[in-house]
This record gives structure tokens, sequence and C-alpha cells, in this order.
């Protein structure tokens, strides 16, 4: 069996197979338009140690825990370049709300939810209702992309889906601390702490994307333009690791610098034409890999014997978040925006549209390497959470926005 733990040309060996499996499948995939996470999350149930024992990659590892945060952290800054300012002008008011106040509504209708269904204790309820609160643009984009559907509702979803990452990222982290310190949560402190993680955070990754916009673009300085790809990355795992120094969210960091990257010629710092294909190509293949690794070897490290015992009440509780949470999260968001006038169909599209994906796999592993108590029951649910979302809702976008003639070829005057 190949384990990463083995050495680094064992771990070598994983990344061969684990990525070279996967695109086989992800090809495999497209015509039946299945999504390719739910494929990569299978073929990781069948070479891990559950079916075929081929593959091993312990969450707590060393080499696992580095391939989930830089890949987490290079798909929230590549999601983050897909946001537009036009579009956040129209609809920051629903997004604002959405990533802020639609997490924490998410956050505590599903830890009721597992509070009663698991007598667990409240902060660590909250802990794992925070792990799946926020949807994924590593899913969510690629939806889109084979099922577009119209713009201003299709733009929003991305950004609420990269920005709730950020977001929900701080909040598991803080509830992690309050968890490993004796269950107690002061409200103040915790308050205080996760708009200093959230706000420091988006200072650092704003000063990153400035300053890389700065030098790759030819109509600033401009002495990197022909490296803008390898500047990207820079930018990205930079913000991170320097938001840390700071101990704020290092997630937080390489969305918002990817904002900014995205976004060059709102401050007259466009990109030429060359620089910007070869950086969306490199975007799109380092996103795929990551995307790849995380789920696959999220697949090998299922342990059936949690989910068995769990299996009632956790799809009880991916129950709760898809049927409940995620229309409360939207009606309690979007309907306090009056300058943005949705109607009633894209309203019941959002209410549907909310795949689980890369960071809540990231932070439920980060739960188990922390040494959370119960940890593997938070990647249990964690992992049935993906399964269904994916399985369920991204499989069937297609067709529940046609229904409501959201599809972008039938978009209405209304929609424009």
């Amino acid at each position: 069996m190949l384990d990463v733990r083995g050495g680094w040309e064992q771990a070598l060996m994983v990344v061969f197979v684990v990525v070279g499996l996967g695109l086989i499948v992800s090809k495999l995939s497209e015509k039946p338009r299945v999504p390719d996470v739910a494929v990569f999350l299978v073929l990781g149930i069948l070479i891990g140690p559950a079916v075929l024992h081929l593959v091993s990659a312990p969450s707590e590892s060393q080499a696992n825990q580095f391939i989930v945060y830089l890949g987490a952290t290079v798909i929230l800054f590549d999601g983050g370049r897909s946001v537009r300012f036009d579009v956040l002008r129209r609809v920051y008011i629903s997004i604002a709300l959405l990533v802020t106040t639609g997490v924490l509504i998410s956050a505590f209708v599903v830890g009721v939810a597992v509070h009663y269904l698991l007598h667990a204790p409240w902060v660590w309820s909250w802990l794992l209702a925070s792990v799946v609160a926020s949807t994924d643009p590593a899913t969510l984009i690629p939806v889109f992309r084979r099922v577009p559907i119209v713009e201003r509702l299709q733009q929003t979803m991305e950004t609420e889906s990269a920005f709730n990452d950020a977001t929900a990222s701080v909040l598991v982290l803080m509830l992690m601390t309050a968890v490993q310190t004796g269950g107690h949560l002061s409200v103040g402190p915790a308050v205080l702490k996760f708009f200093y993680d959230a706000l420091i955070g988006l200072a650092v990754g704003v000063v990153f994307g400035l300053a890389t916009m700065f030098t790759v673009s030819k109509r600033a300085w401009g002495v990197f333009h022909e490296f803008g790809s390898i500047v990207m990355l820079v930018c990205a795992v930079g913000s991170y690791v320097v938001a840390s120094w700071f101990d704020a969210s290092g997630f937080m960091a390489a969305f918002a610098a990817g904002v900014i990257t995205g976004n060059g010629k709102s401050f007259g710092w466009s990109l030429a034409d060359e620089t910007e294909s070869h950086i969306e190509h490199t975007g799109s293949v380092l996103t795929m890999i990551f995307r790849i690794l995380i789920f696959v070897l999220l697949g090998t490290q299922v342990n059936f014997h949690a989910v068995a015992a769990h299996l009632w009440g956790g799809l009880l509780i991916v129950a709760v978040l898809m049927f409940v949470a995620r229309p409360a999260t939207v009606l309690g968001s979007v309907l306090f925006d009056g300058m943005a006038r949705w109607n009633a169909r894209e309203v019941a599209l959002m209410t549907w549209v909310r795949e689980t994906g890369v960071i809540p796999a990231a932070l439920a592993g980060t739960a188990v390497a922390k040494g959370i108590p119960q940890a593997q029951t938070i990647l249990a649910v964690t992992f049935l959470a993906i399964l269904c979302t994916i399985l369920i809702q991204a499989t069937s976008t297609g067709a529940v926005a046609k229904r409501l003639g959201l599809g972008r070829d039938e978009q209405s005057k209304d929609d424009l």
C-alpha cells in the first residue's frame, strides 16, 4: 500500500496515482455530466483502506496537511480572481449579508440540529455546523461552466461561495480554539477575534494584490509581466503566510488578493492579453490538480465506522443543512436588499444551489489534525454533506435552472 508517510518516493507515487486516475475519471464524468468532485470522492473510497487498500493518506500527516492548505489557498485565490467589481456594485448588499449573517444563520440552524441529534455540547455542535456552513467555488464554478445561468445570479452565487469559504474558515478556527480550551466561548472576545481575523486578512490580501498588479501590469512598473503566473502563485501563498504571521485568516487574505488581481482594470493596471491568458490557464491547471488531490484523499480518509455510527443522524443533519438552513440563509439575506430587486425565481434557485466541497473538507481534516474531540464524527458528517449536496443539488442545478427559466439562453429583460 502507498502511504504518504512512507518517505518522499512514496508520497510522489501517491501524487502520481491519485492525479493520474483523477484525470481519467474526470474525463469519464463529462458525458453523463456528473460533477467530477463526486467521482473523485468515490475514487478515493475505492483506492483507500476501505476497499482496495492501495493508498493511505491520514488527515494528520504532514503531506496531507500541506496539500490541503496549499490547495485551499490556491483555489480560494483563483475563485477571488473570478469576482467582478461591476457585479459587486449591483448586488454587494446581498453578498455582504450572505457571507456574514448568512453563514451565522446556517451555522446556528445546523448547530441546533447537531446538538439535539448527536447529543453533543453546544460549542462542538456549532463547530461542526460551521465546518459545513460554506458553499464551494471549486464545485460551483465548474457546474456553471457546464450549465450557465443568467449572469447576475451566477456571479452572485460564485462570489458568495468564494467569500463565505473565507468567512466560515475564520469562524471554524475560532470555535476550534474554544473547544480546545474547554468548550467555553466568550461572545465579546469571540466577536472581536472574528473581526480581527477577517479585517487583517482582508488588509493583507489587498496589499499583496495591489503589489502584484503593480509588478505585473505593463501600465504600472510591470517588471515581472512575463512571469505573471509565478507572481500570482507567490501572491496567493505569500498573502496566506503573512496573514498567519499576524494570527489572522490566511484564507481571507488569499481570497482578497485574488479579488484585487482579478480586477486590475479598475485600478488602471490591466494585464496584456497574453499574460492574462497564461495566468488563467495556469490557474485552471493548478486548481484542477488540487481539487483531484483534496477530494480523492478525502475519500481515502473516510472512516466508515464513524459514518455508520452516525449515518441516520448525519443524513438528518445534511437534510437540515439543505432544506432548512440554506433557505433561511437566503431569505434572511437577500430579502433585505431592495437595490438588487431579486425575483422569486432567482431566490428559489439560490436556495437550491449550495454545494459543500473543498474548504469544508480541508477544515474537517484540520479538526482531525488538531486532535479536536470526536473529529472523526466531524469528518464523517462533512463527507455525507459533500456527497449529498453534490449528488443531489449539483447534478440537478441545470434542470432546476431550466425549469425556472434562468438558463443563460433564456435570460429575460428582468435578468439584465
